[in-house]
């Protein structure tokens, strides 16, 4: 059998490149590949091409490894294309999205999937994802593309709508990384549980949550959840001291379903938790404020000391993450079937919610490709919640798309945060002062104020 060509758009992302090809490299039908290494930078470049050949050394396979500096050559032929950058980085881009708000007493979290912080992302983001698929269709026109990026609905949506003969799926870990913390919470053992999960990337929710019983029977585990919360026993500790976990716990009492997103993710999708003069809220419910920012320092100053013992090492341990990317590359090549959560263009497939937008359902994936499962209506509190994060991606796409800077305004108008937050004069002037901030890492339609472009 061939060996398949996996090209990394944006390889420098070390880490997460690691794990994906560590994953891939275990997989008997993979272990031959052609790892091909994409990158603008070329430092962090060399950086993982000598991550990548020690894995394969570690591994004793026969895969080979690749580097370029230029896109289209490294997917010219190739089979699948796994991106992972961050446009703007940490520096200018993700300091931007948090500073500029702060001055308007608006605070965030995250900020790389809603709000005003997710929307900048996706106008500096999108213009990117596009130039790859145009590449694609000229080089690669049947390769499906692993898309890691976020805004994650964002960009699934807007490939969708203007290169819909991509093949494509946005990939995240939240949903099977949830259902870990929740066993665990439980005291029950992942391989026992049983879930279904469906919505959009990041406001998922578990239609299902049950525990595999001796008879082979299944019984409802979302009591045992809501007296654990109740009771103090949940949620349990988790790797971040910083975030304790409780805003999910808390709309699970009041919606009646568990989200799939951590909860400082989701305390910045709602308008009930970060509210100015509210410090009470973010006590109680354990809020971290500027916490991707202190993350991402985190991770800078941890991957100095890595790649550093990366380099002296002869060997790099190889541990199977819980990312999708070689579960879907093997089917896709051997045809044996797998099911992963993935984000695609609706289609019908949850009747709810419209038909453009971009989900996040349970998808059977062998060599016809990644095709999502049927869902039906979701309870509707769950899809009036997820419409109102709806509304902000699809006013998102409709700029970029029509190049329209007013639609960027009426994002940032829908954001429950943010509306909830600010004024409509404030509102507009955060916009300015955002794409004023961020300069060239935008492009040139929306860093024109509309009276500016009437004159």
């Amino acid at each position: 059998m061939a060996n398949p060509k996996i090209t990394f758009i944006g390889a420098g992302s070390a880490v997460f490149m690691k794990n994906i090809v560590g994953d891939i490299l275990q997989r008997p039908a993979l272990a031959g590949a052609t790892i091909r290494l994409m990158d603008i930078n070329p430092t962090r470049l060399e950086e993982s091409e000598v991550i990548a050949k020690k894995l394969i050394a570690t591994l004793g396979v026969s895969a080979t490894v690749e580097t370029y500096l230029d896109q289209k050559k490294a997917l010219d032929g190739t089979n699948f294309v796994v991106v992972c950058f961050q446009i703007g980085g940490y520096e200018p881009s993700t300091v931007v999205d948090f500073d500029v708000p702060k001055k308007y007493n608006l605070r965030q979290t995250i900020a790389d999937t809603l709000g005003v912080g997710g929307i900048m992302r996706g106008l500096r983001t999108v213009p990117h994802l596009w130039s790859i698929c145009e590449d694609m269709l000229e080089v690669a026109p049947e390769a499906i593309m692993l898309q890691y990026v976020n805004p994650m609905a964002i960009n699934t949506w807007a490939i969708a709508e203007k290169y819909p003969t991509i093949r494509q799926v946005g990939l995240c870990h939240s949903v099977q990384g949830t259902a870990m913390e929740l066993a665990n919470d439980l005291g029950i053992p992942y391989e026992e549980i049983r879930y279904r999960s469906a919505g959009i990337n990041h406001m998922a929710f578990y239609l299902k949550f049950e525990h595999r019983q001796p008879d082979g029977s299944y019984r409802d585990l979302y009591p045992d959840l809501v007296r654990a919360y109740r009771e103090g026993r949940a949620p349990k500790p988790t790797w971040n001291p910083r975030c304790p976990n409780k805003v999910r716990y808390e709309m699970l009492t009041r919606l009646g379903y568990f989200v799939t997103e951590s909860s400082e993710h989701f305390a910045e999708y709602t308008p009930y938790f970060i509210k100015e003069g509210r410090e009470d809220l973010i006590e109680k419910f354990g809020i971290p404020l500027d916490e991707y920012p202190k993350r991402c320092v985190e991770q800078i100053a941890r991957w100095k000391q890595t790649s550093e013992d990366y380099r002296k090492a002869d060997r790099i341990e190889v541990k199977q993450s819980k990312e999708y990317a070689s579960s879907i590359v093997n089917s896709v090549w051997t045809g044996e079937p797998s099911v992963i959560y993935g984000n695609l263009r609706n289609n019908g497939v949850i009747t709810s919610l419209p038909d453009n937008a971009a989900v996040e359902v349970p998808c059977l994936v062998d060599d016809n490709g990644v095709q999502p499962t049927y869902i039906g209506d979701l309870p509707p509190q769950l899809t009036a919640l997820i419409r109102t994060n709806i509304n902000v991606q699809e006013l998102t796409v409709r700029a970029l798309m029509e190049e329209n800077r007013e639609h960027v305004y009426h994002a940032a108008m829908m954001d429950p945060h943010t509306s909830a937050e600010l004024d409509l004069e404030q509102i507009w002037n955060l916009v300015d002062d955002l794409t004023e901030a961020h300069g060239s890492m935008l492009p040139e339609w929306a860093r024109t104020s509309p009276k500016q472009r009437v004159a």
